[in-house]
């Protein structure tokens, strides 16, 4: 899900961390992250592959500990689960811990690399952005390289690409949970992360104390269906806010649309050499979808249309495509994103309800299918498509104008986990908020909050208001000369 996508598994699987086994605790590792000043500690479990082969082909999943500051610490630990799928929630730590530093005063703060991610038998492609643009943008040439790097990483000593699922990975962390001597987790989970602490909950309830789900990506969403209604509902949903300061930004972006193909000239975003390039709508509407997840950046979209349409400058358009960072920590495993999506998502994507957005079309959807089509799938058990309800309270985050996990996909799931007991669910959907409302100045506290509550009782209801009153960002406009 930036999300965005995937994961999946057998069911001989069900038996869970039993399923292979641990070897002996090793000590912590005293050991140093970029971006935090502090020492800190990392460990790593080493685990079968395939959990029907204890014998066979061994991974080792890393993980890192940031240690409680006070002396006297809580012994329920907070684990945060990484989005994607394919990102490494160890490089994505700093940024995270600014979040956290409240909770990890009592609390250690555990992150770890899912199988696939980060230094878990990592599973990537080689690195797009110092190709010329053209290249890069390519649908021709995206395929050629994806099925190379697949071919290339089923050639690794853990390359069979069927045992990085979600299922699967899950039991990995619940190992680690043994290693560590955590009697329960705190999950946090963001993007795919809320699927993969959905999976987490369903395997081993009586592990978790308290979860928070940002951003919820459902086990059943089927996400190349879901991607284009829900970014379209979200450009429409920027087109409706900037009506009274710009009513012809509509019609700016049907005249823009009816345009392509076209060509354009733009400086290479590593380079800063120009590069001139047949800019169509596939690739327009792959340029629009990223500022959407963040309003910041969305603000600045109106604007961008207005340049390329009034002036054919696309510099603006192409630049906020780029806006949400490239930086250690944001890039995808490839292959693990793309073995998640393919064995839980595609299965489903026949019978998805939803339909291709206006603008945004099918061209994602076609993309996964083509890869998809010869991307070895993990087996996924039936049970992982549920949502049971929920054994201990839980707090679902869901941003009004996140354009890939909507509050849509939050209230689907709510309702499923307070179906036995509403008082242990808490829905808070912030209206003018992108993908990830933990991200909110204020939400840090909420989030404390509710963990920190010593009974299940006093964690919720939770008020949020300080955020759900926060405005959508002013459009953003160019001085004039």
């Amino acid at each position: 899900m930036k999300l965005l996508p995937l994961s999946s598994l057998a069911a001989a699987l069900l038996l869970g961390a039993a399923g292979s086994a641990v070897a002996a605790p090793p000590p912590l590792k005293p050991c140093r992250v970029e971006g935090v000043p502090n020492e800190l500690q990392c460990g790593s479990v080493r685990r079968a592959l395939d959990p029907a082969r204890p014998d066979g082909p061994q991974i080792d999943v890393h993980y890192l500990v940031v240690p409680a500051m006070a002396r006297n610490k809580r012994p329920d630990a907070v684990l945060f689960l990484a989005g994607g799928p394919g990102q490494s929630a160890i490089d994505i730590a700093p940024k995270v811990l600014q979040r956290l530093n409240r909770l990890g005063n009592r609390r250690d703060l555990v992150f770890i690399d899912q199988r696939g991610t980060g230094k878990s038998a990592p599973l990537e492609c080689p690195d797009e952005r110092k190709l010329p643009v053209a290249d890069q943008l390519d649908p021709a040439a995206q395929m050629q390289r994806l099925l190379a790097c697949r071919d290339a990483l089923q050639k690794l000593p853990y390359g069979d690409l069927r045992f990085f699922t979600t299922s699967l990975a899950m039991q990995d962390l619940e190992a680690v949970r043994e290693q560590l001597g955590v009697p329960q987790w705190n999950l946090i989970g963001a993007s795919y992360g809320t699927r993969a602490a959905l999976e987490y909950l369903r395997q081993f309830p009586s592990k978790v104390r308290r979860t928070v789900i940002d951003g919820i990506a459902p086990p059943d969403m089927a996400l190349p269906a879901t991607m284009s209604a829900d970014a379209q509902a979200a450009l429409d949903g920027l087109f409706e806010a900037h009506a009274k300061t710009r009513p012809q930004l509509r019609a700016q972006w049907q005249a823009l649309l009816a345009s392509l193909p076209r060509s354009v000239t733009v400086a290479h975003p590593v380079s800063g050499k120009p590069e001139r390039f047949t800019l169509d709508r596939r690739l327009l509407m792959s340029a629009v979808r990223g500022p959407l997840y963040a309003p910041a950046l969305a603000a600045a979209l109106p604007e961008a249309i207005d340049l390329a349409v009034a002036q054919n400058r696309f510099e603006g358009l192409l630049g906020l495509a780029g806006g949400l960072g490239s930086g250690k920590g944001m890039k995808l495993a490839t292959g693990m994103h793309f073995s998640v999506i393919c064995a839980e998502d595609m299965p489903r994507l026949d019978a998805a309800a939803d339909r291709p957005g206006a603008d945004f079309g099918a061209d994602t959807q076609q993309m996964y299918r083509e890869v998809c089509k010869t991307w070895p799938r993990g087996t996924v058990p039936e049970a992982f498509y549920d949502v049971p309800p929920a054994p201990s309270p839980v707090l679902v985050l869901s941003g009004g104008a996140d354009p890939v996990t909507p509050p849509r996909h939050g209230e689907s799931v709510t309702a499923r986990l307070a179906a036995q007991d509403k008082s242990r669910v808490q829905h808070v959907v912030v209206p003018e908020a992108g993908h990830g409302v933990t991200a909110l100045p204020c939400m840090k506290d909420v989030v404390f909050r509710f963990i920190d509550a010593k009974q299940d009782a006093e964690a919720l209801p939770q008020d949020a208001a300080c955020a759900t009153r926060t405005p959508r960002p002013l459009d953003f406009k160019l001085p004039t000369p």
